[in-house]
């Protein structure tokens, strides 16, 4: 029997039960493709990671939803690196560490910042966005219960990846935004004929005083229906707002899954000028809930 070392980890939270799950498979590198799918579906959280022996950087890491392998996501890269430092892997050194994950989109640079050896925020730098097909609101926002009107005047609907392609959705305001449903089946008939991962609905209001945006991210079966923080969308939301001059300032906070009683929080960065956007921070904290060992 195959043992392999097990965590569970809340990303984007400086408390246990807040932000997003993510399970953690470590030593997995005698796991087949197959292997880590199925375990992506036992563990039903929103990505599983699997941590293997990597030639060229610190880690090499696949990250799987219940449905599919996904090249880059956002808060499995806090959890694993939070599993890492947990587990004695990796090592802090002073007030900034550094290391490097091989994921499917190339080698991801990882800061991690701590005091006295205590963890303050883990940061993910995400490649430089890539704007990409634009929707008519009119065939869209049905699909979520919504109308054209719903979405910011003079902003499109466009999929920006940072490494996983998002549909980038502006909505007016927080009322909207909870208003939004996804009509499944509409849903999956979009999706068939578009270039997106996962649709990003969002809007320029925290839910803290703290926070700059709101979003909610939906998937469909056998994903969760609602993710509760998304590194990953946040990245490409970060890189529309700044390219579209809805940010004064290239730094903020961003927040989600309160609605979901995860609340979530994200600081982002977005590195460059809004014509040519060399890349995005996404950071934020990480707690280990749950330690111990997946048998096969």
């Amino acid at each position: 029997m195959r043992r392999f070392p097990f965590l569970l980890v809340d990303a984007f939270a400086d408390k246990p039960l807040h932000g997003n799950p993510c399970a953690v498979l470590l030593d997995a590198d005698s796991l087949t493709e197959a292997e880590m799918q199925a375990i992506a579906r036992e563990t039903n959280q929103a990505e599983t990671a699997f941590v293997l022996h990597s030639d060229t950087c610190d880690f090499k890491v696949r990250y799987f939803t219940p449905a599919e392998e996904i090249p880059l996501a956002g808060h499995p890269t806090l959890a694993t690196t939070c599993a890492l430092i947990d587990t004695g892997r990796f090592k802090l050194t002073g007030e900034k560490t550094s290391l490097t994950l091989e994921l499917k989109v190339g080698p991801i640079p990882v800061e991690i910042y701590s005091e006295n050896a205590r963890l303050k925020r883990i940061v993910m730098n995400q490649p430089a966005p890539i704007f990409l097909a634009t929707y008519d609101p009119q065939e869209v926002m049905p699909v979520f219960g919504l109308s054209a009107k719903d979405v910011l005047p003079g902003y499109p609907v466009q999929t920006v990846s940072t490494g996983t392609p998002q549909l980038m959705i502006p909505l007016q305001n927080l009322e909207a935004l909870r208003r939004s449903q996804m009509d499944v089946t509409a849903y999956n008939a979009l999706r068939a004929k578009s270039d997106f991962f996962s649709p990003h609905l969002f809007c320029l209001s925290g839910i803290t005083p703290e926070g700059t945006t709101f979003a909610r991210q939906f998937g469909t079966p056998p994903d969760l229906p609602e993710d509760p923080f998304t590194g990953s969308a946040t990245g490409g939301m970060a890189a529309y707002l700044w390219h579209y001059g809805l940010l004064e300032k290239p730094a903020f906070m961003a927040e989600q899954g309160h609605w979901m009683h995860r609340p979530g929080q994200g600081w982002v960065e977005v590195i460059g000028p809004r014509e040519a956007i060399q890349g995005v921070r996404v950071g934020g904290m990480a707690v280990v809930i749950l330690r111990g060992e997946l048998a096969l």
